[in-house]
């Protein structure tokens, strides 16, 4: 019963969240989403400057930088919800997504995407992390970012 109570505000929180970021997430015109396949992974743990400091960070198109992005803030939301329900395996790979997904962003939202996967992180352990309002300030740049670069 406990759990239950905890749970809805959290999945609430997520559900709007989702629902703010879905207009961000549609790909643009003439853009694919299946590039994402095509792009090579890099082979070291932090992404290459060059290719970050391209206009789209390490994704081949603004489509698949939109969606992606779109995708993992939102999915960073559910992060705790996901760890209440999902097995351990799940939750490393979410977590490992959220990472990849940071490494890969363009310059101009790296810092903003990186701030809200360890605030997202933390409150797997820490749900105060919700409730005091962090993960929405976390949130707030990478919101901004998404509606100015992403229609």
């Amino acid at each position: 019963m406990i759990l239950n109570n905890a749970a809805r505000p959290l999945t609430l929180s997520a559900l709007l969240a989702a629902l703010a970021l879905t207009a961000c997430s549609a790909p643009e015109a003439g853009g694919s989403a299946s590039t994402a396949a095509a792009s090579p992974a890099p082979s070291s743990a932090t992404a290459s400057p060059s290719k970050s400091s391209a206009p789209w960070g390490d994704f081949a198109t603004a489509a698949e930088a939109c969606t992606t992005i779109s995708e993992q803030a939102t999915g960073s939301t559910l992060l705790p919800l996901s760890a209440a329900q999902g097995s351990a395996a799940e939750l490393e790979q979410t977590k490992a997504e959220l990472t990849r997904t940071a490494e890969r962003a363009p310059d101009s939202i790296k810092a903003d995407f990186t701030t809200l996967s360890q605030v997202a992180i933390a409150g797997i352990k820490d749900q105060t992390v919700f409730s005091s309002g962090k993960l929405q300030d976390a949130m707030a740049p990478v919101q901004t970012w998404l509606a100015t670069n992403c229609g």
